[in-house]
């Protein structure tokens, strides 16, 4: 399975298989198993078959990890007017406002439907108990369990799944690629614990793979968030926009571990505050709403921070906050601390920015529907715009719901259309090859050197200089490595240099600071840029960057 890199024409990453080679057809397949995915196939179980197919186990998704809360409009003293400005405000001018409207319209219904699933939210005398956190405006984020609340919606999804028996489920396969034919997308093509391989054809594919935190030294993301979605769509030829906007969250614990203990914001909207190793609080008169600020102003100003003490970490304080309510309210960090040796009642938290949410991705419209046919993507792996250049807190568990269940809609009515999408017929010729692989330390040493590299000159602050110096050691790593084995470690690695290899371009392209991008060499908003990088994979393996304006698609 030789690495096609950047230069092959061919569109496969898998262009060497196994003579075993086995098939499976559906109506609908899924690739991914996070709230995204999980709504999608729930919903496509309905009227169709449905295959849906795991990197790991559903314990393993963002959506598991997720501490924070689902934001929506549920008060009498809310409203989606309320949520569609904070949302906006917090994408620094690059939200799709049509894309936000959909999301806090049909927020509230997506909330109430996953109460119905099962989804025990944390309530008080009957009442939904909503909680504050960074730049909204009001209390509007229901938790489940406190702090464990993409745990319980996972729960939840999966119990109700199971339950209608109605989804096969293949857990452990590793999605290599989608399967093309004709331009279209007809399934995708997976690498199993055996070493064999399955292609599962599909009328439609939905891509719901989540994000790429493991690009980055630090990250609150799971080991398996590697960017094999982003990545496979580009390899088929996929457009996708807002490679430069990678979230850091502001309080991850501070420690080695990857991916590391976050520290949820949910502490700050309950009144936890920042302080510098010198005990002040540093977000005083930064902006009005001093911790609880856009994300990406509170880690721009733990940046100033640390690099004015020369620390590589800012504290935490919830000291005078009542103990009770702490463990009550976060259990999930109250025990991760202590199990770290550090009581959040009583001491103060060390934490620093850790790689968080991707806001980019796979371009869709306000269905789901990518630039393929055949092909629609949800959630983290989705670019509907929804998110701008920083991602509301607690909005992201929302989008998976609204537009998973938005997806469904729109494979119903292509489905209609006589004769447009008819069952592919099982067959996959691809040339075989014989390909030596790398060595498991090889392949460790690479991703690791990657990672630090990314981290250092493509983090939470950039520079000309610095990117082209990421751009030359994410060359000298790809240079460095043989073709790939049918190997899912190597295979993630070649999945995470081509994103690397995205983000540094579209970083540079970006001469501004805008939302979680920051250029020490353009520290300011440029309005000029009020604009969405946008790339894709052409015929010849070259990468084809279009900078749209706001509401445009590459291919009008």
């Amino acid at each position: 399975m030789p690495d096609l890199g950047s230069s092959s024409s061919h569109p496969y990453l898998a262009n060497g298989l196994s003579r075993d080679l086995r098939c499976r057809s559906y109506d609908v397949v899924v690739v991914g198993g996070g709230v995204g995915g999980l709504t999608a196939a729930m919903g496509a179980a309905a009227s169709w078959s449905v295959g849906l197919l795991t990197k790991a186990g559903f314990d393993e998704t963002a959506t598991f990890f997720a501490q924070g809360g689902i934001a929506a409009a549920l008060a009498p003293y809310d409203s989606p007017e309320l949520h569609l400005r904070d949302t906006l405000a917090a994408g620094a001018g690059l939200c799709d406002e049509e894309a936000v409207k959909v999301l806090v319209q049909e927020g509230p219904d997506r909330v109430y439907r996953l109460e119905r699933l099962g989804t025990k939210f944390d309530k008080l005398d009957g009442q939904l108990i909503l909680a504050s956190e960074g730049a909204h405006s009001v209390p509007r984020i229901v938790h489940a369990g406190g702090d464990a609340t993409g745990s319980v919606v996972e729960g939840a999804l999966v119990e109700a799944m199971v339950a209608g028996r109605r989804v096969a489920l293949h857990e452990d396969e590793f999605v290599v690629d989608l399967i093309m034919r004709e331009g279209r997308v007809v399934g995708a093509l997976s690498l199993s614990p055996d070493g064999g391989f399955t292609a599962s054809f599909a009328r439609a594919v939905v891509l719901a793979t989540g994000g790429a935190g493991q690009l980055f030294a630090n990250t609150t993301n799971p080991p398996a968030a590697t960017g094999d979605g982003h990545a496979m769509a580009f390899r088929a030829g996929a457009w996708l926009r807002d490679m430069e906007f990678m979230q850091f969250h502001p309080t991850a614990f501070y420690c080695s571990e990857n991916p590391a203990l976050l520290v949820t914001e949910a502490l700050r909207g309950a009144g936890a505050y920042l302080r510098d190793i010198h005990g002040e609080r540093f977000m005083l008169g930064i902006h009005p709403q001093a911790e609880l600020a856009p994300r990406d102003v509170v880690v721009r100003r733990m940046k100033e921070v640390m690099d004015r003490d020369q620390v590589d970490h800012v504290l935490l304080d919830a000291r005078h906050l009542a103990c009770v309510d702490l463990r009550d309210k976060f259990p999930t960090v109250t025990q991760g601390l202590r199990a770290r040796g550090v009581d959040l009642c009583t001491q103060l938290v060390p934490v620093s920015p850790a790689s968080h949410y991707f806001m980019g991705g796979v371009i869709t419209d306000l269905w789901g529907r990518t630039s393929l046919p055949g092909l629609w993507a949800c959630g983290e792996v989705a670019s509907t715009g929804v998110h701008g250049a920083n991602r509301l807190a607690s909005n992201s568990l929302l989008e998976g719901l609204v537009f998973g269940e938005r997806v469904v809609h729109d494979i119903e009515r292509s489905f209609r259309v006589p004769g447009l999408l008819e069952p592919p017929e099982p067959i996959l010729s691809l040339p075989a090859t014989n390909a030596p692989g790398n060595s498991e330390g090889d392949v460790a040493a690479a991703r690791e050197r990657l990672a630090l590299t990314m981290s250092r000159l493509c983090g939470i602050v950039r520079s000309e200089a610095a990117l082209c110096e990421a751009r030359r050691t994410v060359k000298e790593i790809r240079g460095a490595l043989r073709p790939p084995r049918a190997r899912v470690a190597e295979l993630e690695l070649v999945n995470l240099l081509t994103l690397a290899e995205l983000m540094i371009e579209s970083a540079l392209r970006r001469q501004e600071s805008r939302g979680v991008h920051l250029r020490s060499d353009y520290p300011e908003r440029d309005g000029r840029w009020l604009k969405n990088i946008a790339v894709r994979r052409e015929n010849a393996g070259k990468r084809s960057f279009r900078v749209l304006e706001r509401g445009e698609r590459p291919d009008d």
